[in-house]
């Protein structure tokens, strides 16, 4: 029996048919052109695994690059996370206990570790490893901060303090940092930006210690897997269907409105072509028998595993690498490089190359799960080393068989770290020193990690001596990241002058100027905001369309000492500005409160309703107004207890607490005839999955897969009645309720099903 037999035979119905259709039917042999694809197939029977230097030469590598061993097993075991301390060496997050089977029984085992490794003979290699934590169970992220770090242990994030290189006084910082959810789908990055805050992917929360005490804020909602930051500390990610998504403005502003959902510049497509281009055949995907997930040549053809970007920010690759998105796909087991260009406040950016990669390996255990710059300016890379890269909570009977019919499974004790550096590179450890005066002078270094390591140390190390010199590099504008690192480690610091700030507001360099805008909200005070009001109001008097958004997004900490300025300074800006939808969203993120008013004062001087700002402040009165409808999403959680917890665990991360949908990944089900509709034919999808192209409320979502649930033995007829209950009647909602007995007949009615729905096949149906 052909191997294309064998997949057929473990497939039904939907998944049977599409694999006919891409491949030919047994019974009436090939379609024509299809043996070639059959033949190919055949050759994937197995996955060998392959010693790191084997693994190495299986990878296409962009001419005048080459790829290094950091470490390997028995170093490093199933890395996900990685970051650097102040002597170079690499503190790793080891997630050993991710998938060891296809089911996925023994994820609780505690044997995550913590791990520090350190090169000793300075060859580039680690031959040393030290075990910091053990006993975890899936860690997900670590960040080296103050005399401690932060370990990213699911549901809690903890604190822990270094004594001697061993783990010291424990803190909860947050019970709640990965509540729910699943490992695919659960926060993670901690990130230490520019403005000393620490962000995550797959999160609205930022963190910032100060003294002994963790200050939790909310933020934007971002990304999945992996985050990063620009030169200007602008921070970018995705998801696993989007190449690379970011802001356009500096994180810590726009988030003052509860009410605003989105905000414009904030989640922005940074690049939209979310092609891959595979070194060689790639069957073992999650949805391969679907049409359009493989090509002929069975290589993967979009993004299904995009993760751990990283904006090169070295002084190894070149001019033409800098600031470049490189971004990770486990599944294609390939690296993507994107070009990034600025307009303004503008980031937009393209694939680098069309039919190739800048890394693509054919050997189907290279799984890069992260991507980060390193202190020698090297493109370091985890690579988990494993066959089964995708969750049990979404696995398909497809790729389930993948896995026991090629062994997969086996090995779990595998892993490796890389980095990437040009040809014939003779690479250095950097090694942060503990001199105040040598450490500013860092802050202007060419190497990004460099400069944000010797911020990071001069703010973590208490280096107040250091402050003379901060504020003389200030004046060094011929290196704006000199004075940009500076101005932040003397706003960490709590050392920042309002005059020192004013003269940047005046600089003529733009990036500098967009670094004083950014660190106002942290230094406004009752005392300093008529001069800091004074030079945003000339900004506005001189159409400094750059700086416009800006001034709206800060009004809000004026207004905490002066309403009426508040109000007047956003009147100014949004008249000169009225159809510019950045400035709209920033002035609505500072007018929680105030929308209705301003809303009435701004069409009376300005009656034009198509203005963008007016149709903004429009949606914001219309939620206000339905507010009531909070309180009765309250009622429902307590009548469908069950449903409210599956929604939270399964289906908000996807389409959103408010069931507004999340964009580039989800549609919405508020107000969604798809859940209001037929009771039938939304169980049918929720129990068995939905795929292909949908449309909702006149929109139409590109190759959506809603995974299913009807297989998951632990969630009864009961449970799923409960949540589609939830669901018909939340947020704007209003549908019949859902019984037990109902799920139960759609249960029976399609048990010998596996694969998803079509829109056609339901529309067929119901």
């Amino acid at each position: 029996m052909s191997t294309l037999c064998l997949i057929l035979s473990s497939c039904k119905n939907n998944e049977k048919a599409q694999l006919e259709k891409k491949y030919g039917s047994m019974e009436s042999g090939l379609q024509e052109g299809q043996a070639d694809s059959i033949a190919i197939r055949q050759n994937f029977d197995t996955s060998p695994v392959l010693s790191p230097k084997e693994s190495i030469e299986t990878m296409d590598v962009e001419k005048g690059f080459e790829i290094r061993l950091v470490a390997a097993e028995p170093l490093v075991n199933a890395p996900i996370a990685l970051t650097f301390d102040h002597r170079g060496r690499i503190w790793v997050v080891e997630m050993s206990g991710f998938m060891p089977n296809p089911e996925g029984i023994g994820e609780d085992i505690p044997n995550g570790k913590i791990v520090i490794l350190e090169d000793k003979n300075g060859d580039g290699a680690a031959d040393e490893r030290k075990v910091f934590l053990d006993s975890l169970i899936l860690p997900r992220a670590i960040s080296l901060i103050d005399d401690g770090i932060l370990v990213a242990e699911p549901p809690n994030l903890w604190f822990y303090k270094i004594n001697n290189d061993k783990p010291g006084k424990k803190m909860l910082v947050d019970g709640e940092y990965a509540d729910g959810g699943n490992v695919e789908h659960q926060p993670n990055g901690l990130l230490r930006a520019m403005d000393n805050w620490i962000y995550n992917a797959k999160s609205s929360k930022r963190y910032k210690k100060k003294g002994n005490k963790w200050i939790i804020e909310k933020t934007h909602f971002r990304g999945q897997w992996g985050i990063s930051q620009d030169n200007y500390g602008r921070l970018y990610y995705n998801n696993n269907t989007t190449n690379l998504i970011g802001d356009y403005f500096n994180p810590g502003l726009g988030t003052n409105n509860k009410n605003q959902r989105d905000v414009a510049g904030f989640r922005e497509r940074i690049v939209s072509n979310n092609k891959v281009y595979p070194a060689s055949p790639t069957p073992g995907v999650n949805r391969g028998y679907m049409e359009g997930i493989l090509d002929d040549s069975l290589r993967l053809v979009n993004f299904t595993a995009a993760c751990g970007p990283v904006i090169y920010r070295g002084n190894m690759f070149g001019e033409e690498f800098q600031s470049n998105g490189f971004v990770a796909e486990p599944a294609g087991n390939l690296i993507k490089r994107n070009i990034l260009k600025k307009e303004g406040y503008i980031t937009k950016g393209a694939q680098a190359y069309e039919g190739k990669e800048f890394i693509a390996s054919s050997d189907e255990r290279f799984r890069p799960t992260n991507l980060f710059n390193g202190p020698d300016g090297a493109l370091y890379i985890t690579d988990m080393y494993r066959g089964i890269i995708q969750h049990t909570t979404y696995l398909t009977p497809y790729l389930k068989n993948e896995i026991e019919s090629r062994h997969l499974t086996l090995p779990l004790s595998c892993g490796r770290i890389y980095r990437v550096v040009p040809e014939n590179t003779k690479t250095k450890n950097k090694i942060i020193p503990k001199d105040p005066n040598k450490l500013v002078g860092l802050l202007g270094h060419s190497n990004g990690w460099v400069r944000d390591k010797a911020q990071q140390k001069l703010i973590d190390w208490n280096f107040k001596v250091a402050i003379p010199d901060l504020q003389n590099a200030l004046n060094e504008t011929n290196n704006p990241f000199l004075v940009m690192h500076a101005l932040w480690t003397l706003e960490g610091l709590e050392a920042l002058k309002t005059q020192e700030v004013l003269t940047l507001l005046k600089e003529p360099n733009w990036p500098i100027q967009m670094q004083a805008l950014s660190v106002l909200p942290s230094v406004m005070e009752k005392k300093n905001y008529e001069q800091y009001l004074t030079v945003l109001e000339h900004m506005i008097e001189q159409n400094d369309t750059l700086a416009a958004p800006y001034v709206a997004f800060v009004a809000v900490s004026i207004e905490t000492f002066d309403e009426t300025a508040a109000i007047g300074l956003l009147q100014k800006v949004v008249k000169k500005y009225p159809d510019n939808k950045y400035v709209a969203d920033a002035a609505i993120s500072s007018l929680q409160g105030y929308e209705e008013n301003f809303l009435k004062e701004l069409t009376t001087s300005s009656p034009n309703e198509t203005f963008v700002i007016v149709k903004g402040l429009e949606r914001i009165v219309k939620k206000n107004r339905d507010s009531r409808k909070a309180r009765e999403q309250e009622i429902l959680k307590k009548e469908f207890p069950k449903g409210a917890a599956l929604f939270s665990k399964l289906c908000q991360t996807c389409h959103g607490e408010d069931g507004t949908g999340v964009e580039f990944l989800a549609p919405p089900l508020d107000q969604s005839d798809w859940v209001t509709g037929s009771k039938n034919r939304l169980t049918s999808i929720v129990l068995f999955g939905l795929s292909g192209q949908i449309e909702v409320n006149g929109h139409l979502y590109e190759n959506g897969v809603m995974p299913s649930i009807g297989h998951d033995k632990s969630i009864s007829d009961e449970d799923v009645a409960q949540l589609l209950s939830y669901i018909r009647n939340s947020w704007e909602n209003s549908a019949d309720k859902v019984s037990a007995q109902e799920v139960k007949k759609i249960r029976q009615k399609f048990k010998d099903r596996d694969g998803t729905f079509t829109v056609e096949e339901l529309d067929a149906l119901f």
